[in-house]
Parts: C-alpha cells; sequence; structure tokens
C-alpha cells in the first residue's frame, strides 16, 4: 500500500467525531446522549450534514434518543451461545464467523451488536485456539470476516490471515462483510483489492452493507470499481423510517445491480437494545417485500430473512403461499418463534 493511500483513510480514523459536543458543534444543534459511543469519520458527516434530518443518513449514524429505552436484547442472535474459539462464531455448520477487530469506520445506531463491541468476550485476540478450532472442525468449507468491519484492518494484517487460512484445506471460501465502502470509501485502494485478488483461490466475496440508494453517491461508486474482479454482493436491514417503502428498496436494488453488486440478503430487523426504535413487525416486512417481488425481477431480489432470538440462525421471513398467517416464525429445529 502506498504511504499515502494509508495515510488518508487512518487520518480520516484518527479525526472522527468521537463525542456529543463534537457532533453537535459540528452538526449546529442539539444531540441526545445516549450510553452507546460516536463514531463519524468527518467527511461522512458532511453528507450527513449535508442531506438533514430527514435523511436516511442521520437517520442511521445521528444518536436518538429512543436509544435510551430498556427495551429489547443485549444479545439478539446468540452470539455468546455459539463463541466456540477467541474470536469465532460457529452457528451454521459448513460456516463459521471470524471477529478480528472491534473497530468499525462508523457506528450504526442500530447495529445488533452495539452492546457487545465495548466488551472483549468476542473478540480475545488468540489467534492460535481460532486456527485449531478450524482444523480439528473441517465442516466448515467458509469463514466470514465480521466484527466490527474487517477492512479497518491493514492490508498486511488481511493478507496474514488470509495466509494462515489458505493453509487450512478444508476452507474452501473467504466472505468479508464490511460497511467501509459505504462509510470510508478512501480505505478501498488498488493495493487492498490486489491483496484480495491474490486469494482468488480461495473464492473470495465481499458482502457490501447498504440500506438506502442515498449512500451510494460518486465517491462511493469510485471505491466500488477498484474492487472489479471480486465476488460482490448486498446485505440490507430492513429499518422502520429509513427504508421501509417497496420503492426505496427497489431503487437501492436498481443501484446495486448498476454496479455490479447482486442483491443477497434482506435482513429483518434484529430486537437489540438501544435499536428498537428501528423494528418493524414482522408482516409489515412482509407486506413491503410482497410488493417489492411485483417491482424487480426474481433474479434481482432479496432473500429476506430474520435471525431467530437465541441463535437459533437465519430463517426466510416471507413465504408466498402462507403470506397472510401471523407472527409465528418456525425455525430450522422445527419450533415455532413469535416474533
Amino acid at each position: 500500500m502506498g504511504q499515502e493511500d494509508k495515510m488518508n483513510w487512518v487520518e480520516e480514523l484518527r479525526t472522527a467525531i468521537k463525542t456529543n459536543e463534537e457532533l453537535e458543534a459540528f452538526l449546529g444543534c442539539k444531540i441526545p446522549k445516549t450510553p452507546f459511543s460516536i463514531f463519524l469519520p468527518r467527511n461522512f458527516a458532511k453528507k450527513i450534514k449535508d442531506m438533514g434530518p430527514n435523511s436516511s443518513l442521520w437517520k442511521q449514524f445521528i444518536p436518538q434518543v429512543e436509544e435510551n429505552s430498556p427495551e429489547g436484547l443485549i444479545d439478539p442472535i446468540g452470539d455468546q451461545e455459539f463463541l466456540k474459539a477467541p474470536q469465532l462464531i460457529h452457528r451454521y455448520k459448513n460456516r463459521a464467523l471470524f471477529l478480528p477487530t472491534t473497530i468499525c469506520p462508523v457506528i450504526c445506531r442500530y447495529c445488533f451488536r452495539k452492546n457487545e463491541l465495548s466488551t472483549q468476550d468476542l473478540f480475545l485476540p488468540r489467534f492460535k485456539e481460532t486456527l485449531d478450532y478450524l482444523l480439528n472442525n473441517p465442516q466448515i468449507e467458509e469463514l466470514i470476516f465480521s466484527g466490527g468491519d474487517p477492512f479497518i484492518l491493514s492490508d498486511e494484517k488481511i493478507s496474514f490471515y488470509l495466509e494462515e487460512f489458505k493453509k487450512i484445506s478444508s476452507l474452501k471460501f473467504i466472505r468479508f462483510h464490511t460497511r467501509t465502502p459505504i462509510i470510508l470509501p478512501s480505505r478501498i485502494t488498488p493495493n487492498l483489492a490486489k491483496t484480495l485478488n491474490d486469494y482468488s483461490s480461495m473464492k473470495i466475496t465481499i458482502a457490501i452493507h447498504v440500506n438506502h440508494f442515498e449512500e451510494l453517491d460518486h465517491e462511493v461508486e469510485d471505491a466500488i470499481s477498484k474492487l472489479k474482479g471480486i465476488n460482490l454482493i448486498s446485505q440490507t436491514v430492513l429499518l422502520k423510517d429509513v427504508n421501509d417503502d417497496p420503492k426505496i428498496l427497489k431503487e437501492l436494488i436498481h443501484h446495486l445491480i448498476s454496479l455490479d453488486i447482486r442483491p443477497y440478503y434482506l435482513h429483518h430487523p434484529d430486537k437489540v437494545k438501544g435499536g428498537m426504535n428501528y423494528y418493524l413487525d414482522i408482516n409489515r416486512g412482509r407486506e413491503i417485500y410482497h410488493s417489492l417481488r411485483d417491482e424487480v425481477p426474481g433474479w434481482a431480489l432479496f432473500n429476506y430473512v430474520v435471525d431467530l432470538p437465541g441463535g437459533k440462525g437465519k430463517t426466510p421471513a416471507f413465504n408466498p403461499e402462507t403470506f397472510a398467517f401471523s407472527g409465528n416464525l418456525l425455525g430450522k429445529d422445527g419450533n415455532l418463534y413469535q416474533y
């Protein structure tokens, strides 16, 4: 990586807005205090300020007074229950989550892991134990870099991890889940793309987290263009008063396809403590998805899923044959869950 490229995004992180006082001064208005951290790179904060309080960006990234509500779950999808080694969550038979960092390029106010990022339980850096677990569980074929955001790691650190995982013959696929191309596009450098392409034998996929077409400006599009040749998919969270409208989702899908990003997941929001203001009823989500199915081609349609409480895993949230029924969901274990 060129030193100039590295300093560009590292400097953006160093100078990010981190306190209520800084944010109030930057935006010129009062911001409610909450128990959760603030982290906003200033370039991205300017985009938020320019779009204003009614924009999807403001609603996702500026603290809301509702975050002080005691409602919701600390660990809504059962991370702790399925923590099998330091930095490793093994919930599904053939794939596991690797958590190499707690750091994100931004604090999303709806984040399902917002109560856990300030603890070290999921992120103890004992890498040998992680490698041992993977070696002893050859049924794991895909390793998913999550966190935190894995693209906050240096190119050298990413290369180190990929080199180590390449030695495990049972690992066939690597996936990165990231918001960095949207929030910190300066991080997506030619050298990062080269680093990833150097490990193309591991069938690398990048899942870009994007919730609204307003997030996809020319700067972001330019960053994503540097990732050509890598399999790009998207994940989107359905958020109340942000994108809970089939017209918004349709426009987002059209933008994604124009960037050669395949729409992949539409997540029903998790019942996370500090984020219940983004939650909407499952049947409302189904109505939105039902309308969306009539607006976009089947090959471009998200998979609409819900993560069941207690770590029961992702379950399809929509069945066209039973669309009209109540909020009960049938989990993979055969049990009904009220959601």
